[in-house]
């Protein structure tokens, strides 16, 4: 599926813990179905260990490597020791339709929202930017749709009427 000049780009946010990769997970399969494209770019408001230090990529890190690869064929993954932000990310996948962003709640971004109970009672994103809200709560946002938690394919069929409205982002 092409969608037009560039992908089109949405985040998915809420705060820790809230569900944000279980709603990916659980959209993926429903966005790969209809023929997406789909990348995923998680922001890690912490240091993360690129690679495990019993890997041979991961021991040239260790060992003071500025940049490693590994690749089979199929597949590859670089990793490489400098700053970035996510613009710089996203213009590493210009080949794809959809962009989620796993984060970024204070960002501009369109969003998803995951509000779950026990976790958070309330919506912390600007609303301007709100998507939808994904939840187990009884909440109202004026304007913003409300899906349940765990609705991976109504999610996903939100994303796929904003991709075809969003005609691409680029």
């Amino acid at each position: 599926m092409t969608v037009g000049e560039g992908p089109a780009i949405a985040a998915v946010s809420g705060v820790k813990n809230s569900g944000k990769t279980a709603l990916i997970a659980a959209m993926l399969p429903h966005l790969t179905a209809a023929g997406l494209r789909v990348a995923v770019i998680k922001h890690d408001g912490h240091r993360f260990l690129p690679e495990p230090l019993d890997t041979d990529t991961g021991r040239f890190l260790a060992a003071g490597a500025w940049g490693a690869a590994i690749f089979d064929g199929e597949k590859y993954k670089v990793v490489r020791r400098e700053a970035v932000d996510e613009a710089a990310l996203i213009a590493q996948f210009p080949e794809a339709d959809l962009i989620l962003l796993e984060g970024f709640k204070h960002s501009p971004w369109p969003k998803l929202e995951v509000v779950r109970a026990g976790n958070s009672s309330a919506p912390v994103c600007d609303p301007a930017t709100l998507l939808a809200l994904v939840t187990d709560l009884p909440l109202e946002v004026p304007g913003v749709p409300v899906l349940p938690l765990g609705d991976g394919a109504g999610a996903a069929a939100l994303l796929l009427d904003y991709v075809k409205e969003a005609g691409g982002r680029g």
